[in-house]
């Protein structure tokens, strides 16, 4: 197998004080098949209002953020910066963890496309995203 495994992933994802703070967990790492998943516990500091257990839309989007960028850093064992991603919410979540499950679309040179689909606990997909990821090492 090449690429990044689990360990090495969730050292990298501690190692950022941000993704510390959101809690995110790797839980599955595949570079061979193109593919990652990643956890997010709700907690009320990740809440759109505290009176409401709806993660807000910033959380989600840095889970889908970081989900494709660690997708292409797994692959290819440099640092991926983003380039751009774009995030569709679909439903309000809250009151469970969510995931996040990452999948290369394209590899090329200079660029990955990356899709991340987001679902709560119940299975149902909340969120997806598309991020394009640089490849190149800086």
């Amino acid at each position: 197998m090449s690429g990044i495994d689990l360990e090495k992933m969730q050292a990298a994802l501690n190692a950022s004080p941000f993704i510390d703070l959101l809690g995110m967990e790797a839980v599955d790492v595949s570079p061979d098949e193109g593919s990652l998943t990643m956890r997010m516990p709700f907690t009320n500091i990740l809440s759109r209002m505290t009176v409401l257990t709806q993660f807000h839309g910033g959380a989600i989007a840095s889970l889908i953020d970081t989900a494709a960028s660690c997708l292409v850093f797994a692959t290819l064992e440099i640092p991926a910066p983003t380039i751009n991603f774009r995030t569709d919410y679909l439903k309000p979540a809250g009151g469970t963890d969510l995931t996040a499950k990452a999948t290369m679309r394209r590899r090329g040179r200079s660029v990955a496309v990356v899709d991340v689909d987001v679902h709560v606990g119940n299975g149902a997909l909340i969120a997806i995203g598309r991020g394009t990821v640089g490849t190149k090492a800086s």
